[in-house]
């Protein structure tokens, strides 16, 4: 059976970078995030996101990402309300990709919020990607183009990495590319006798 290895951090660690990293050697990789914005673009979640958010959450008949972000970064329960449409489409999908990947000994399944979902219980071990919150600032500025202060409101609505690095079977210190290079393919050693 084809085990789950999730692979979490916060934002501007640089998970997705280590992601790929994996998916260098081959290994099939769910990236989360980026499904989600896929089906963010289906006809169901637009019409789910509207009804709990109203017709001013559109631009286009679309989800107007940057209102959206506004409204719930800024409230948890703005943000738990998006999560309760966005997840389960998002595990629903997870567990179909999985079907086509039954024949390799593990996948990663990459996912910003792992843990704050409860989505660390399906998985077999966990990776976390940590980086200092100054350099996870500056990436997620310079990638985003976005302020000090909305990269801390996002930072503030996820776990700390002391809270996830205690249940986590690996932890990836992403502060420069050739020593996470390493810690890969270190990990990769022991995910391979699984």
């Amino acid at each position: 059976m084809t085990k789950i290895i999730g692979l979490t951090g916060g934002i501007g660690s640089g998970k997705t970078t280590v992601a790929r990293m994996f998916m260098a050697h081959g290994i099939p990789v769910y990236i989360a995030d980026e499904e989600a914005k896929k089906l963010m673009e289906s006809d169901v979640i637009i019409k789910k996101v509207e009804k709990a958010f109203g017709k001013e959450i559109l631009t286009n008949q679309k989800i107007d990402r940057a209102k959206l972000a506004s409204i719930v970064f800024n409230k948890a329960e703005k943000l738990e309300e998006l999560n309760k449409i966005i997840h389960p489409a998002v595990q629903k999908h997870f567990k179909n990709w999985l079907k086509n990947h039954n024949t390799v000994p593990f996948v990663i399944k990459e996912a910003a919020i792992l843990f704050e979902t409860g989505g660390h219980k399906q998985c077999d071990k966990v990776i976390t990607v940590v980086a200092p919150q100054l350099l996870r600032i500056e990436r997620v500025i310079l990638r985003d183009k976005s302020d000090k202060n909305s990269v801390l409101d996002r930072i503030n609505n996820q776990w700390t990495d002391e809270k996830k690095v205690l249940l986590s079977d690996f932890v990836i210190e992403n502060i420069d590319l050739e020593k996470t290079t390493t810690q890969v393919s270190d990990i990769l050693k022991v995910l391979n006798k699984i």
